[in-house]
């Protein structure tokens, strides 16, 4: 499996407007759009293909095909597949991009469009919309604002975000807003100690480790990772692992206590506390919730 890795997180300028109102872009993976990056733009971007782990703010967690996210402007974000050395994804991703500026010009002249502000109030967090309705809906639009131009994309955009601010079934994600994390003067640093972690954080992996990695004393490169990522190390770590559990969770054949040391713990009652924390369920609950979700999706198809 190919590791993972983040490229340099940077502020993405978006000079391809061209005059006009939103950003549509398609691409696969690995590509040189795929770093963890902010930017003035709301982004809504749907997953096409592969699985992997997404990373927006401090949140960490899992997507595959179909999974659809909206970001707000500034909020740091990636997507970085879990594929096999050498594979290449053609389409993995299709986003559209558009501004606070777009909105607030349309919201005086079309009144309609007030009813949005809620929804784009919480992508300031990052969110996740669920539901298979909602999703294949989603995705349909997406196709049409890819296939179209000028107005009548523009009118399937619309149509689009008063789909998702009327859907009720969503996950916001980051704890912390883009003006609560970090600023992108010690980007690179954080870069090299996210990536480091990355690499190892399936084993033991004490704070002192990654410190020396980047040169720092542990108490300084403490104080520097909680502001950079808006977590500790330790919180940090245990939702990679957490994050892991839950991708192995979705094979119902392997035993609870391998996934366990599969994820990073290195004892199973430390392994329980830490997800019942993460996500207020023991790990056979959030296995039996999954599979009935599944379930249920199947037959609603």
């Amino acid at each position: 499996m190919k590791g993972l890795k983040i490229t340099d997180p940077s502020y993405e300028l978006m000079d391809d407007h061209h005059g006009n109102s939103l950003i549509y872009r398609q691409h696969g993976f690995p590509c040189p759009l795929v770093r963890w990056h902010n930017h003035k733009e709301y982004e809504l971007h749907l997953i096409i293909a592969s699985s992997g782990k997404v990373f927006i703010g401090d949140y960490v967690g899992n997507f595959g095909p179909g999974s659809l996210f909206l970001t707000g402007p500034h909020l740091p974000h990636n997507w970085i597949s879990q594929i096999e050395d050498g594979e290449v994804v053609e389409k993995r991703d299709m986003l559209v991009n558009f501004t606070d500026e777009l909105l607030e010009a349309g919201n005086t002249v079309f009144s309609e469009l007030r009813h949005l502000a809620p929804m784009l109030e919480r992508a300031q967090y990052g969110i996740e919309f669920r539901g298979a309705s909602t999703l294949d809906e989603a995705s349909r639009l997406m196709h049409r604002i890819a296939e179209t131009r000028g107005a009548t994309r523009l009118g399937y955009f619309f149509i689009m975000l008063e789909l998702l601010a009327e859907c009720d079934d969503y996950q916001l994600l980051s704890g912390a807003t883009s003006s609560q994390l970090g600023d992108d003067n010690h980007s690179d640093r954080t870069n090299l100690a996210v990536d480091y972690i990355f690499k190892h954080y399936m084993r033991e992996l004490p704070l002192e480790e990654v410190a020396a990695h980047l040169g720092m004393k542990p108490t300084y490169f403490s104080r520097f990772f909680k502001r950079a990522t808006g977590r500790c190390y330790v919180e940090f770590v245990n939702s990679l692992r957490i994050s892991k559990s839950c991708e192995l969770l979705l094979d119902n054949q392997k035993p609870v206590t391998d996934i366990c040391f599969e994820s990073g713990f290195n004892n199973l009652s430390n392994f329980n506390r830490r997800f019942q924390q993460l996500k207020g369920m023991t790990p056979s609950r959030y296995r039996y919730l999954v599979e009935q979700r599944l379930t249920e999706q199947n037959l609603a198809r």
